[in-house]
């Protein structure tokens, strides 16, 4: 199998930027941030998505507490704007419904910020790992991803430092674990069945960012690559065992095994320290966040999101 590449500069660079659009109605560029403190105990993510041929823009905005919910904002139809984080000719930044993401080096450095009803994000995401494409990472084997969800779908862990105010409180948020991806392309919840995402970030620098799926079709894809604390790799054959609560849509505990083109075998379980479901019309994301733990015991923390075709049956 070969080795993964980081992608080309000139394309990187670009992916902050206006990104041009094709004619289906569902075309979309998204990005998302979250992040994780153990210490403080919070967490949360933002996610913008952007849908030009639609002049549409959504939100989402979760944080939580020592597990528990704290603040969550969602617009799902609020008005287009042409703005990105990086601008040409103009500063930067994208602001949608309150949530703004700005630049500062574009992939490897950002501001996250937003401030309504006594609660106030102000974080800087720096990258720990260069971004790389999952998509390109898994030649063959996306097709139903990309068709349905990003032609392309940049991942990289970050480090996180700033402050959280929930409720006049504030939170120093110190060094801490977050995860940023950008993605373009279709994105289609109607046309998906069912998919699992896994993003852990571990202590000693390695990364995981796998996700499985099925389409209505029964098209399967895959996104997967990891980072073993030098350089992105391809993934082969991915096995995850996963337990749920009663509800079937809520992670009890996780195990998984991956295998690099290196013919590694990396093993990890996850066990949720905050759930919450994201509604998408037909579709609903149960979104966790995590804690990880590698075979040898290697603390890491991340995303672990879970979704399902509406009605569950």
């Amino acid at each position: 199998m070969r080795k993964g590449i980081i992608m080309d500069p000139v394309y990187a660079i670009a992916a902050e930027s206006h990104h041009p659009a094709n004619d289906h109605p569902k075309w979309a560029e998204g990005i998302y941030f979250f992040f994780y403190d153990p210490k403080s105990t919070v967490g949360g993510c933002m996610r913008i998505g952007l849908f030009e041929n639609l002049k549409e823009a959504n939100t989402w905005l979760v944080l939580f507490k020592n597990g528990k919910l704290a603040y969550n904002r969602f617009c799902a139809a609020s008005l287009y704007t042409p703005d990105r984080m990086t601008n040409k000719g103009r500063p930067n930044g994208l602001e949608v419904a309150g949530l703004r993401f700005t630049s500062i080096e574009p992939l490897k450095k950002a501001l996250v910020e937003y401030s309504a009803d006594d609660v106030s994000v102000n974080l800087i995401f720096e990258a720990s790992q260069p971004m790389a494409d999952a998509i390109s990472m898994t030649t063959g084997q996306n097709a139903g991803l990309k068709e349905n969800i990003a032609a392309a779908h940049l991942e990289g862990p970050t480090r996180v430092n700033g402050t959280v105010a929930l409720r006049g409180k504030k939170y120093d948020i110190v060094d801490c674990i977050g995860f940023r991806d950008l993605g373009w392309g279709v994105r289609d919840w109607e046309e998906m069945a069912h998919y699992v995402c896994s993003w852990p970030v571990f202590t000693n620098g390695q990364t995981i960012a796998t996700v499985r799926a099925i389409t209505v079709k029964g098209q399967k894809g895959y996104m997967k690559m990891l980072h073993d604390g030098k350089e992105w790799l391809a993934v082969g054959k991915i096995e995850d065992n996963i337990e749920y609560c009663e509800d079937g849509i809520t992670v009890k505990l996780m195990h998984c095994r991956v295998w690099d083109s290196l013919d590694r075998v990396w093993e990890y379980t996850a066990k949720p320290v905050f759930h919450y479901l994201i509604p998408l019309d037909g579709f609903v994301a149960s979104e966790h966040w995590a804690e990880y733990r590698l075979s040898d015991g290697t603390v890491g923390y991340g995303l672990l999101e879970c979704g399902f075709r509406l009605p569950l049956e």
